[in-house]
């Protein structure tokens, strides 16, 4: 009997794994950390080859793809961002099963050359997926008929250089930064209703001393559990924050820096890692931290939580890998870093070409890195540098990847592509 009832668990245990390896439903991954270590993701391809489907998206936007079973959303915009889409693609053959105009905004602000009015990505679960377009509106769609389930239009900051921070489900929430050089706060939603559960501003006077166009910031958080309980970690240009994610109180706070913020903390063996917003001191050049912080502590934990920094330059766009206690990253001159997580000694470290601002992911040992010029550079994870492959597709990919199953989905400036070997 207990074999039996061993067996049976360990065939669901399976079953389990493998459905949840079909799915990406958010940001970097269904776990925020951009790793699917159970996939076996392709290693070589290029324009013609090992390309399972190619299909065009109409319009812009640099949001990710998310998957849930056969249907991959992502978002577009159209006329200067007048028009901004929810499209649903099937995985399996990459035809348009939806392409739904969900926000005709009567106001578009400018952005920044490089960005999109699409630039959030969604995130999907069972029956909803939950698109984002900053203060141009947030919407829950039924991914079985492509009806709209509810909206917000009502969250509003300047975000001078357009939307960028991607929203998270957590539990019944789905949770929501807007931080502007106006406004700034976080809140989180009912994600049944679209009702506010609760809203967070940012500590006001941590911002005063900032120009106006320094308070904006662009992460995505993510949650930890620290002593059983469940923190918000929140990277602003000012400040990085801990919040407790059931009533959005801040529990800790890490000060630094004076300008926009866009890599996402990343989490491993009980230590928070994150990049500053830029620091300009007396003499020299401005430069930006990678710091490791200790999450456990209550108030300002800058002078005693912080184990190492790690100087870099400014403006740091991907979130790196982080692994087994070692930190794959690519700054913004493009140095390729191997890092220790433990101390923060850098192990190994090459200039590579190109600039790579989309995030990395992670499959069965390998980190794969894809570049603004189309390229991907696929390492093997270790202590020192080892290229396996870089692998080309035709035009810019700003996106960063899903892996679902043992295939890799990349969406660039001309087609999204499923790839598999």
């Amino acid at each position: 009997m207990k074999l039996n009832k061993l067996i049976i668990l360990s065939t669901l245990s399976f079953v389990f794994q493998i459905s949840y390896a079909q799915n990406w439903t958010q940001f970097r991954g269904s776990n925020l950390d951009g790793k699917a270590l159970e996939a076996i993701a392709p290693t070589h391809w290029s324009p013609d080859s090992n390309i399972v489907w190619k299909t065009a998206i109409e319009g812009k936007g640099w949001s990710s793809p998310v998957v849930y079973d056969d249907q991959i959303w992502l978002t577009s915009e159209q006329n200067d961002g007048q028009e901004l889409y929810a499209n649903c693609i099937s995985k399996k053959d990459g035809s348009s099963l939806f392409n739904l105009l969900v926000f005709e905004p009567a106001n578009v602000l400018g952005k920044h050359a490089v960005n999109t009015y699409a630039t959030p990505t969604p995130c999907i679960e069972e029956g909803r997926v939950y698109v984002n377009f900053g203060s141009y509106g947030t919407a829950c769609i039924e991914t079985d008929s492509g009806k709209t389930i509810w909206s917000r239009t009502d969250l509003i900051c300047d975000h001078v250089q357009g939307p960028g921070s991607s929203p998270i489900l957590y539990k019944n929430k789905l949770i929501l930064h807007f931080e502007g050089i106006d406004s700034l706060f976080i809140v989180a939603l009912d994600k049944k209703t679209g009702e506010t559960i609760w809203k967070t501003n940012r500590p006001k006077e941590l911002y005063e001393r900032l120009e106006p166009i320094g308070r904006k910031a662009y992460i995505t958080p993510i949650v930890i559990n620290v002593n059983g309980k469940e923190l918000l970690i929140s990277n602003g240009s000012a400040v990085c924050m801990a919040y407790d994610v059931e009533t959005g109180v801040e529990i800790w706070r890490v000060l630094q820096g004076e300008d926009s913020t866009i890599s996402m903390p990343i989490y491993e063996n009980g230590t928070v890692y994150f990049y500053t917003s830029f620091v300009t001191p007396a003499e020299g050049d401005k430069y930006c931290e990678l710091l490791a912080v200790d999450p456990n502590g209550v108030g300002n934990l800058t002078e005693l939580n912080v184990k190492w920094r790690l100087t870099s330059p400014i403006l740091q766009l991907l979130t790196p890998i982080i692994h087994d206690g070692i930190i794959y990253t690519i700054d913004t001159k493009s140095n390729l870093m191997i890092v220790d997580a433990l101390n923060g000694e850098i192990l190994d470290q090459r200039r590579v070409k190109g600039k790579y601002n989309a995030s990395p992911v992670m499959a069965n040992g390998l980190i794969y890195f894809p570049s603004s010029t189309g390229q991907t550079l696929i390492i093997h994870e270790g202590r020192t540098i080892n290229i396996l492959a870089e692998n080309k597709l035709q035009g810019q990919i700003w996106a960063t990847p899903a892996i679902v199953g043992h295939q890799l989905l990349i969406r660039s400036s001309d087609f999204l592509y499923l790839i598999g070997e």
